[in-house]
């Protein structure tokens, strides 16, 4: 596996007259956790997004393992960006089978190993529309990390869970680097970045900087 798994050279996306990226250069390297950090609107989103490939740049280029980013290859990440969608009539359990039959790379089993690392029973029929705002980021983060990604993308993976959660999820993270995986995630919490970052930068006003 390549050394550097994202290289981002002079990035930059515009909306109107409003900079939301600004000749970002940045590396992120292979089987770590990298955290950004930054207010709402500092553009955290928009760069996760054009990692993933579900929106271009106006300038500059973003490297996936040393391919450019497509919306084809972007499938082969985990990602888990805002609120995450899922079917409410559905139950969770029922929403990853659905998923899972699109690459068919994930089976009942897996799903089902997947749902209790993230701590959620398979077997719950309640529908997801009935679910707490934490347990649908849980179902969120077992939907990115189903298919055995290399690298995942989380925005905000925290948000509406307890502190036992949180703790949880933070184990989860770090066994799942030791097992080789490359994590680019952000948090408004700083024990988050604390405890699971190998690297840190901050963005402001669509600028970003290394800062660990």
């Amino acid at each position: 596996m390549p050394e550097k798994q994202i290289e981002i050279q002079h990035a930059g996306k515009i909306f109107k007259e409003t900079a939301a990226l600004v000749d970002i250069s940045v590396t992120f390297e292979t089987g770590k956790i990298h955290g950004i950090i930054g207010r709402n609107g500092s553009g955290k989103t928009v760069l996760f997004k054009c990692i993933c490939g579900f929106m271009k740049l106006d300038a500059g280029s973003i490297l996936i393992e040393g391919r450019p980013v497509h919306p084809a290859i972007a499938q082969n990440m985990g990602i888990m960006l805002e609120n995450p969608g899922f079917i409410g009539s559905m139950s969770g359990f029922n929403n990853l089978k659905m998923l899972a039959r699109i690459k068919r790379q994930a089976t009942d089993e897996d799903i089902a190993d997947i749902m209790n690392k993230v701590g959620l029973d398979e077997k719950m029929r309640k529908h997801v529309r009935k679910y707490s705002l934490g347990m649908r980021h849980r179902l969120g983060i077992a939907q990115a990390i189903m298919e055995k990604p290399d690298l995942l993308i989380l925005d905000e993976p925290m948000n509406g869970l307890d502190r036992q959660g949180v703790q949880e999820m933070r184990a989860l993270f770090l066994s799942l680097r030791d097992e080789g995986m490359t994590i680019l995630m952000s948090s408004h919490y700083a024990e988050d970045i604390d405890t699971l970052c190998d690297t840190v930068c901050e963005m402001d006003a669509g600028r970003l900087r290394r800062i660990r």
